[in-house]
Parts: C-alpha cells; structure tokens; sequence
C-alpha cells in the first residue's frame, strides 16, 4: 500500500506562485515516477508533471516554462513548484503513483484569480 497526501494549494492572483507537495509513505520502493494531475470543473483528469525515480521530468505543453517538478528521496516528498499561474490552472490538483495500481492523494484545491 502507498499513501499520498497532497498540500500547499490556495487562492493567488494570475502572475502569483504556489508549491505544492505530495509526502508519499508506504510501501514505495517499487515506484517509478510521481505524477501531478489536475482536474478542473467540468473537465476530465489530466497530466501535468511527472518525475522519474531516477530524476527525468516531463511537462504538459501548458505548464513547461511555469512550473518544476522536484523530489527529495530523503524526504520522501515531490514538490510542484508553480510561477506565473494563470486562471486556466484553476484546479484541483493531485499526486499519482503507479505500482501494480494507481494510487491517488485527496487533491488539493489551487485557484488563480484575474
């Protein structure tokens, strides 16, 4: 079993910035990457960044530029470092882990204002 617990979303204004991170605790040794997704009302589920034990990122085409996805092995944590948030990033955002099954976090909500 893994557990994820997502923290850090919030309310900012469009230009603004937010970390958010995922604490992953559990069984984790057999996970390969960490992802961040978001889903906004309405809307389906979508990738946003994913981060490979061995360190390699990949970005959605919307946030390459504006956000960085990190890990601290030691930690156990990944970190979603967000800047120039604009209002389309308006979602709630979650922590994904694949091993034999998805995990998921609970989500937390980030909302860019105008």
């Amino acid at each position: 079993q893994v557990q994820l617990v997502e923290s850090g979303g919030g309310l900012v204004q469009a230009g603004g910035s937010l970390r958010l991170s995922c604490a992953v605790s559990g069984s984790s040794l057999g996970i390969n990457a960490i992802n961040w997704y978001r889903q906004a009302p309405g809307q389906q589920r979508v990738l946003v960044a994913t981060i490979t034990s061995g360190g390699v990122t990949n970005y959605a085409d919307s946030v390459k530029g504006r956000f960085t996805i990190s890990r601290d092995n030691a930690k156990n944590t990944v970190t979603l470092q967000m800047s120039s948030l604009k209002p389309e990033d308006t979602a709630v955002y979650y922590c994904n882990a694949y091993m034999i099954r998805d995990y998921w976090g609970q989500g937390t909500q980030v909302t860019v204002s105008s």
